[in-house]
């Protein structure tokens, strides 16, 4: 098999594709000719729904971060890797893949044949996992989110309720995030006096019913408040021109944005944050932000920043020395001991169907560790109403939550369903339970080996015709999933790889085939690999 590589300058290189890796040549820009029917992915993760890429498919990955995770890296079902350590920009065209950078040498390899081993050579080079992993309670047990419910209302007599109606409804208890406004202000990352009177009584209460907390910050200061005086005068924010505190715009408003490039910024930040663990028993934190496009012409740092990339990566280094720990924004962290949940989904069956693709990007770029936003989807404005949510959506979204490395509720399923519903969401959960040991054995070995939780089915069975398939994965080698997508569904078209494969009823199927399993309301399809 022959495929021709064209780089700047206009040369030409010709190289035969076998197992072993080839490293073709570094610059700042590659161009592949798509004639050798390469299938790739590439590492923006909100893009998933788009992989493998298709002609007309652009994207620049600087200064931009798509609202999720990015990573420098593309990989083909040919084997192929490209991976540059700066920002990158893509141009999928009707002949070629074309990729290029602006400050980063770009880094073309063929690593084998196949999709697997293209990132296993990544994965080792580029990204090794760190041996760690964020706190199992993540993975073992459901986790509970208060923004759907309480909104910009946190306080602690509605958090107790919320918790306490957990565990009165049959859920276990998990990790219980305490979302956006709980602090007194922005930046000020003290519970406020008027909504929270014995925070630490509250936190203590929570652990006793087999809760961990952790509290939703952010990296931006509220320019009025006495700790956005303190920081402006300290010069641990981005500055303007005229060296003065840089006004920020953000979804919440206007603030300070602390300039992580300063150590000093980074000791403040955390202070704050050892305080809530050490004085309040707080278990960890939900970073949110850090994907600040920062207009570097009128932006002064104290380190200079190549792109607003670095930032992100800055911000989420934070992260790593609380093992109870959520992301959404990230750049080039792949291997590390982070949670990365998928930027928010909307309350539609269109949003359901970005949860699989999503998550098996984030595991083909390395951010294993990954949980699919919430269940029903993160935007409280599709709950104000109750005629206008679809349970049986709800119900569906459990059940792709429920075989994925994590699950996270916020909406109060007992709230909003009926009986026969919310008893489809239990089972769903409790089917979990069935697995947990299963999927903490993936846990660990992904951070030993950086094989990833979640799979294509490409990945495990190359050249078999799955390159497309976006509606089932694979957890680890054994189990394949198969959720049910769209509403009013009763059945659902499995593929079934080689092997021999049992169902929940003990059924045996004989791949590699395509059967129709049941599934109805209260049935999530999925498959044990028996040899």
């Amino acid at each position: 098999m022959k495929i021709t590589h064209i780089l700047i300058f206009s040369i030409l290189l010709t190289m035969t594709l076998n197992g072993n890796a080839q490293q073709n040549t570094s610059n700042q820009r590659l161009a592949l000719k798509t004639t050798n029917q390469s299938n790739w992915w590439t590492g923006i993760i909100n893009h998933g729904s788009l992989m493998p890429l298709k002609v007309g498919y652009k994207a620049n990955t600087k200064n931009n971060n798509y609202g999720n995770q990015i990573q420098p890296l593309l990989l083909s079902n040919r084997g192929e890797v490209i991976w540059c350590d700066q920002p990158i920009s893509i141009d999928y065209t009707a002949d070629s893949l074309i990729v290029q950078s602006v400050t980063g040498e770009i880094k073309y390899t063929k690593a084998g044949i196949t999709l697997k081993q293209a990132y296993q050579f990544a994965t080792k080079n580029y990204f090794p996992y760190s041996g760690k992993t964020p706190d199992k309670l993540l993975f073992s047990n459901p986790q509970y989110n208060t923004w759907i419910e309480l909104m910009y209302d946190q306080n602690e007599t509605d958090i107790m309720k919320y918790a306490e109606a957990i565990v009165a409804n049959g859920l276990t208890p998990g990790v219980l995030m305490i979302d956006d406004n709980w602090q007194e202000d922005y930046g000020t990352w003290t519970f406020h006096p008027g909504r929270f009177k014995t925070p630490k009584e509250m936190v203590a209460k929570l652990h006793k019913m087999g809760f961990k907390v952790m509290l939703w910050v952010c990296p931006f200061v509220s320019a009025d408040s006495k700790y956005g005086r303190e920081v402006a005068k300290k010069k641990l924010v981005f500055l303007d021109k005229e060296n003065n505190p840089a006004i920020c715009r953000w979804w919440n408003g206007y603030s300070l944005l602390l300039d992580f490039s300063n150590p000093e910024a980074v000791n403040w930040f955390k202070t704050s944050l050892n305080v809530l663990k050490n004085e309040y028993g707080v278990d960890g934190f939900k970073f949110d932000a850090g994907d600040i496009g920062k207009d570097e012409s009128r932006l002064v740092s104290y380190r200079k920043f190549e792109s607003a990339n670095e930032y992100t990566e800055l911000y989420a280094k934070i992260g790593l020395e609380y093992p109870l720990n959520e992301y959404r924004a990230n750049w080039k962290m792949g291997g590390q001991a982070i949670a990365n949940r998928l930027a928010d989904k909307g309350h539609n069956w269109k949003d359901l169907h970005e949860l699989i693709p999503n998550m098996i990007l984030e595991g083909l770029m390395g951010y294993a560790y990954s949980c699919p936003d919430m269940i029903g989807g993160g935007e409280f404005t599709s709950f104000l109403n109750a005629s206008k949510i679809d349970q049986d959506l709800i119900v569906r979204s459990a059940q792709c939550h429920a075989l994925m490395p994590m699950m996270q509720f916020s909406v109060a399923p007992w709230r909003i369903l009926d009986r026969p519903h919310f008893d489809a969401v239990l089972k769903a959960v409790k089917l979990r339970g069935k697995f947990t040991s299963y999927i903490l054995r993936m846990v660990d070995n992904t951070s030993k080996t950086g094989e990833p939780i979640l799979r294509p089915m490409e990945y495990n069975y190359p050249n078999a015709g799955y390159e497309t398939v976006k509606d089932q994965f694979l957890i680890g080698d054994s189990l394949l999933v198969a959720p049910v997508l769209e509403k009013n569904a009763v059945k659902r078209t499995v593929f079934v790889p080689k092997g021999t494969w049992k169902n929940d009823t003990g059924t045996i199927f004989k791949g590699p085939k395509t059967v129709e399993m049941n599934a109805e309301i209260d049935v999530l399809p999925y498959l044990m690999k028996v040899k």
